[in-house]
This record gives C-alpha cells, structure tokens and sequence, in this order.
C-alpha cells in the first residue's frame, strides 16, 4: 500500500538492525508512527495491546516473535515456552498458531545454533506469501464485483464492510479490501459503506486506507447498514475472518453477525474473504467451540483521538464512571448466513461440502 505516495508493506524485517518494524496500529489514523520489534517480550506485547492486529498479520508478526526466542535461546524448552506465550496472546485468531506451528515444524530437523536463521527465513517466507495470496484474493472478489456492475448497466457498485481487514490487516493488499482495490484499480467506480467498528473503531483505519487509495466511501455507525440495505444502497457485504470451521462458520469482529443477519433479510450478497490459513479443520460448531477473546472494558467506556486544542491523541471516558462494561471482542457468523468464501484458490460455499471441495483443489493439495 501507498502512504503519502510511498510504498509499504505492514510488516517487514530491517537488516540493518535485525527487527521487525510495524505500524503502532493503536495511534493510526491519528498519527502514523513506525515501531521495531526486536524481542519475543516485543511482540507479545504489541500483539496483546493490538499495535498489530487482523489474523494474517498477527500470524506474520508471531512468526518473527519466534524468530526472537530462537536468537535469544535455541534450547527446545526455550523454544516451547515461546511458543505458547505467543498462542496466549490473542486465543480467536487461528493465523496465530498456525504461523507459528509452521515455523516450528521447519525449524524441528534443523541443528541447534541453525535453528534461528531458519526460522527467520520462514518468518520472511510467510510475508511473501500472505502478501501474494491477498492479492489473489481480490483478484477472485474482483469478479463478483465486475458481475455487480455489469447488472447494474455500469453504475457505482455500493459495497459494506465491517471492522477492518485491508492493508493494514495483513502483509500487503488486505482480504476483504483487496477485492475492492482491484476494481478501483480496474477503473470499476466503487463505493464503500465503513462500519466505524465499535468499540476500537477500526473502521477508522478502513476509511484512512480506502483514503490513501483514493477509494470512494462514507463512514457511518454500526447500526446503519441495516437502514441502507433496506433502501436498495448496499450491493455487497466483505468482511474478513480471524476463523472459519470446516463447516464454513465464521468467526469476525463482533457485530458481523448482526451484519449478515440484516444482509440475508434484505437479499445482499454476504461474502467473507480469507486466507485459507483462516480455516480451522479442527473445529466444526463456532457458536460453541470457538473461543471469543474479552478484551479490557476501559476499549468500551473510553474513545481514543484527536484532541483539537492541543492536537495529542488521547483517550475520553464516554459513560459514567465505574460502570460494568463487557467487551466481546469476536461473534460467529453461521455458515447458513454466508453466501461465499472468497479464498486464494477461487469462492467457495460456506458448507462442509464446499470446504471439502477446497481441501480437494489440486492447487490447494500442492500448497500443503
């Protein structure tokens, strides 16, 4: 992505000093501030406190946190204790562990004082590879776009999404923004609806990012898209996914649910984009089986931004004092409400047989 005219990705591994360097996603839009990672103790943290977030990109950032332990100390108990604090650190995300059981399952042949380079290579591959994966993402949403406007005889395509899962929520291209940024790119004349989010308002950062790309959008209160659908000004629902089950339930940014709900009563398409790294194959039920992380009330009772006199960013209280406050980060969306799976390998149903048809794909079966 393209900020202010230069090209980044959201993660990547400066040499010169051996870190990890990040966006300080608890800042943006407000302030675009560059973070070095440079210790396991780093990234748990930045993980945890959500200065990096979106499943593709934490399952990035945990893969150099691996890295970190194994520079520090390569013995095998080091290296599982590692392990299991970076899983600790966000338990809905499946990218997370997934990343790092694929940097431990590479590293397991290789000898002690070797095994911290190799996981390092690892760590760079899985950036290379989220980030050409995104981009084939969009490249398959993009046809459900194009079919859209195609109907409606070429005129602006009005899609909704919800929380954030661009750019900044991977390496590179994002899952439920790529599609959108290939049909800009296309010429195709978009137009997204911005779920501002609640209570983090990661919409805010969606808004920022459709902003740098020159995207067309309107950012509006979670509580809106039901209104907009109901008068014929939504055309299309993308939202990402933190894990979906081998059924093809899906497990998103609390509030997704009630997106699909009101989508499926007004006859919206409903698609989910995805990494399939997303896909648990161990779960089937995610009303039940899935844990939904409870974050801190105080995301809840209090707002982060701008203050105008002295232009600091800074947290204001919104509710009385002392108040109880819960803070369901996650909701599942079931499998019945969800029209497609948009993944790297082509859209999928949202059902036990269409998972299994992806788990037959031949390009897929080369990938494993």
């Amino acid at each position: 992505m393209y900020i202010q005219g230069t090209y980044y990705r959201s993660i990547w591994h400066d040499d010169s000093n051996d870190s990890a360097v990040i966006f300080d996603q608890t800042l943006l839009p407000h302030q675009i501030k560059q973070l070095a990672l440079n210790s396991l103790g780093d990234v748990c943290h930045a993980i945890a406190s959500m200065q990096v977030r979106g499943a593709p990109l934490i399952g990035a950032c945990a893969a150099f946190g691996l890295y970190f332990a194994l520079r520090a100390d390569d013995a095998p108990e080091h290296e599982a204790s590692a392990a299991q604090q970076l899983i600790a650190t966000r338990p809905t995300a499946i990218n997370l562990r997934w990343a790092v059981e694929r940097v431990r399952e590479k590293i397991a042949p290789i000898a002690r004082g070797e095994k911290a380079q190799a996981a390092l290579q690892e760590a760079k591959k899985i950036c290379d590879e989220d980030a050409a994966v995104c981009s084939a993402i969009g490249d398959h949403g993009l046809t459900l776009i194009q079919e859209i406007y195609q109907k409606k005889s070429q005129h602006t395509v009005n899609i909704l999404t919800h929380c954030n899962a661009g750019w900044i929520a991977t390496v590179d291209w994002g899952t439920a923004l790529a599609p959108i940024y290939k049909a800009h790119l296309a010429g195709i004349p978009v137009h997204v609806w911005v779920d501002e989010t609640r209570p983090r308002l990661q919409g805010a950062l969606t808004a920022w990012e459709l902003q740098q790309a020159g995207v067309p959008h309107t950012y509006i209160t979670d509580n809106t898209g039901g209104h907009l659908m109901q008068h014929g000004l939504v055309d299309l629902c993308i939202v990402g996914t933190d894990r979906t089950t081998a059924q093809g339930d899906v497990c998103n940014k609390i509030g997704t649910y009630l997106k699909a709900l009101a989508a499926q009563d007004n006859k919206v398409p409903f698609y989910v984009a995805l990494p399939t790294s997303t896909i648990d194959w161990t779960v089937r039920d995610g009303v039940h089986e899935i844990p939904i992380e409870e974050r801190d009330s105080f995301e809840l009772t209090h707002v982060l931004g701008v203050h105008t006199a002295s232009n600091t960013v800074q947290h204001v209280r919104v509710t009385p004092e002392k108040i109880h406050a819960a803070n369901y980060a996650f909701d599942v969306t079931p499998a019945r409400l969800v029209s497609g799976l948009i993944t790297e390998f082509g859209i999928f149903s949202a059902s036990s047989a269409g998972l299994e048809n992806l788990r037959n794909n031949d390009a897929y079966r080369r990938g494993k």
